[in-house]
């Protein structure tokens, strides 16, 4: 294998995880709705974490942050089509979460989570409900989605 196609720093190492959805950045850009449903079927959503997650298991893959209004009490969920879209007043650490994952954690807290913010602060931001994230990603509330999906310790945090 040639050098140039093994993208290996010179220790060796892997290379460093891209923390970005280039799929779910287009389709934000074009606010097209089927388009932004097959980027969270079938690819990684960037998702901010109160605390990062256990590299030895895989299980523990961090706790979500979730952003409760003070006055309303209402739970969003702000989800990001890449990292540097993440405004730097939100914990600084980032998960890479697969569509599996988002289905199981909006399928869990569909009726704790109010609404779902994708690049909140731009450039292209986008809200919608669980429950039509849900539908568009081919999963209903209430569907029979195990719950085992989502670790114990991804519970919304209340900020």
């Amino acid at each position: 294998m040639a050098k140039a196609a093994r993208k290996k720093s010179k220790n060796g190492s892997k290379p460093p995880v891209e923390f970005r959805s280039e799929a779910l950045a287009l389709a934000l850009e074009r606010q097209d709705m089927a388009a932004i449903a097959l980027a969270l079927k079938h690819g990684n959503t960037v998702v901010p974490l109160t605390a990062p997650g256990n590299r030895d298991s895989p299980l523990k893959s961090g706790e979500v942050w979730t952003y409760r209004d003070p006055n309303t009490l209402e739970v969003a969920l702000l989800l990001f089509s890449s990292a540097n879209n993440k405004p730097d007043n939100l914990p600084p650490t980032v998960g890479l979460q697969s569509p599996d994952w988002l289905r199981a954690f909006l399928t869990r807290y569909v009726d704790e989570i109010t609404t779902v913010f994708f690049d909140i602060a731009g450039p292209h931001p986008l809200q919608a409900s669980p429950a039509d994230l849900l539908a568009a990603i081919g999963a209903a509330p209430g569907s029979d989605l195990p719950g085992d999906d989502v670790p114990a310790d991804d519970v919304p945090a209340a900020e």
